[in-house]
């Protein structure tokens, strides 16, 4: 099984607060992903590590209608998504891996959200693989991740603490920044550009920035 963090306890409880306090722009992020897809031509998502599902959120109450499968190895997540999508019939929530899933029916899109800096680099690429190998050829894929290295990345982490809510507890904020720079598994673009290649995409396009945080759009080969 691949190392990924799960997301328990009070940590699952909290997730929606601490995304809230601690990723500058993340909902402005969230609310464009629809318009960002929405030329998609086979409106069926994967929402791979799903969480409480606030991605969904934004697909659910699209004028489109999507056809979503969410995925998350956290039942505590989970059980809060649950709660959010349970008179949503398009919506349909599986507690496991993305390589629980079976290949067909392929996908028209994906998304992967604040995931792939909790995976050290071989279960990345093992990751993106099962994304990629479930979408159809030139099928969608968002995702967005804490990524940079060297001076710039280190220059980023410190906008990112300005960007924080005044009144942030600076203990914690503290924390933060030494989980990010030494804990997390963060890459620098050149290396994540060479793994979504090697996973099956093309080489993907960054349309979004705050901070160390970045989003980016590719398509299956």
């Amino acid at each position: 099984m691949s190392q990924t963090e799960i997301f328990e306890s009070d940590r699952a409880a909290g997730y929606n607060q601490f995304v809230e306090t601690w990723i500058p722009n993340y909902h402005y992020f969230l609310n464009q992903l629809p318009r960002v897809l929405r030329d998609v031509e086979h409106k069926s998502l994967l929402c791979a590590g799903c969480g409480t599902g606030n991605e969904i959120e934004r697909f659910a109450q699209s004028t489109q209608r999507w056809e979503i499968t969410g995925v998350d190895p956290s039942p505590e997540m989970l059980k809060q998504a649950r709660e959010k999508f349970r008179t949503a019939p398009n919506v349909t929530l599986v507690d496991g891996l993305v390589t629980d899933l079976a290949p067909e029916p392929a996908f028209g899109a994906a998304t992967l959200l604040l995931v792939l800096h909790f995976l050290k680099e071989p279960e990345k690429l093992n990751l993106l693989k099962a994304i990629a190998d479930r979408l159809k050829p030139g099928g969608s894929f968002v995702m967005m991740d804490i990524t940079g290295e060297g001076e710039s990345f280190h220059t980023n982490v410190e906008i990112l603490r300005l960007l924080w809510p005044d009144g942030v507890d600076a203990e914690q904020a503290k924390t933060r920044l030494y989980r990010i720079q030494h804990e997390l598994h963060h890459i620098s673009e050149e290396n994540l550009v060479h793994l979504f290649t090697q996973a099956g995409f093309n080489p993907p396009v960054r349309f979004f920035q705050s901070a160390v945080y970045m989003g980016w759009l590719a398509t299956k080969k």
